[in-house]
């Protein structure tokens, strides 16, 4: 489940990144995404089990964190990072998440943590680092930038483990409806829906890259991107928590940028050298190895 929420995550990079050529802005499509989750999750829900739509006072400071100081707050992070740092360099950091994890559940909650656990944490941000060339040299990097992708890493570590803490008495379905319903609150609240540019939906784009004749509208690229590239993959991650510990499922969720690559090899025509490869075949094997510390 955790492979497969990584595999759409990064098909839906390619499908992101063409709707932001439309001049969408990255937050507009990030409320975009998660007021669609949240309305999907909650009729889902409302229509096959609304007794699983009630929250207690107690599991409200847990999952109002987990919308927004998770959901919300990852997206934030990232796009305030990509603004001062290459995409690859931010995004390497931004996977530190996993290590943080690693660290939380070994000195905070007193867990054994396995050796090859570790190596493994080794290897897949070894491998992430070849994906991005960061060993290339050249770049400057900015302190803010290294800053806001650092609390992105820090906000994606508290989605991963207060998915962990919430899941065990709360269906992943419901769970996340009510993260991504806090995380539309905080999206409302930062950038107001009144001045949504609501034409930018109805125009017609290109695929791009090798599918540049093929045109479709900007609202049907959305609807993949909230069924498809929101909904299914957080449920799949958030499922796979009641298998698997947060350590395992934050390295198996490194697969994204490894297929995020591939989609923008084959889809956008970027380049895919021999040294991103090399990067892929680390992290596979660092995924491989982490599932063995079962």
């Amino acid at each position: 489940m955790a492979s497969v929420a990584a595999v759409l995550w990064g098909i839906n990079g390619g499908v992101s990144k063409t709707i932001l050529t439309t001049g969408l802005s990255s937050e507009r499509l990030a409320q975009v995404r998660s007021l669609g989750a949240a309305l999907g999750l909650v009729a889902i829900l409302a229509l096959t089990a609304p007794g699983r739509l009630r929250l207690t006072r107690r599991e409200l400071p847990y999952v109002a964190t987990f919308g927004i100081g998770g959901l919300a707050f990852v997206q934030w992070f990232y796009f305030l990072a990509i603004h001062r740092l290459a995409i690859g360099v931010a995004l390497l950091i931004e996977y530190l998440a996993p290590l943080l994890v690693a660290l939380w559940a070994r000195f905070a909650y007193h867990e054994h943590v396995r050796r090859r656990i570790w190596v493994a944490l080794a290897l897949a941000l070894l491998g992430l680092g070849l994906i991005v060339n960061v060993f290339g040299g050249g770049a400057s990097l900015s302190t803010a930038g290294v800053m806001f992708a650092l609390g992105g890493a820090f906000a994606y570590a508290l989605y991963v483990l207060l998915a962990e803490h919430v899941v065990g008495g709360r269906d992943p379905v419901s769970l996340l409806a009510w993260g991504f319903l806090f995380a539309s609150i905080f999206w409302a609240v930062l950038v107001p829906w009144w001045s949504f540019p609501l034409h930018r939906l109805t125009e017609s784009t290109s695929l791009g890259g090798n599918l540049h004749a093929h045109h479709l509208q900007v609202w049907l690229l959305a609807g993949w991107m909230i069924v498809f590239g929101t909904i299914a993959p957080f449920f799949l991650l958030v499922s796979a928590l009641r298998h698997l510990s947060a350590t395992t499922v934050g390295i198996v969720a490194m697969l994204e940028p490894v297929v995020g690559a591939l989609v923008g090899w084959a889809w956008l025509s970027e380049g895919l050298g021999g040294i991103q490869l090399a990067g892929a075949a680390v992290v596979l094997a660092a995924i491989g190895l982490a599932q063995t510390a079962r």
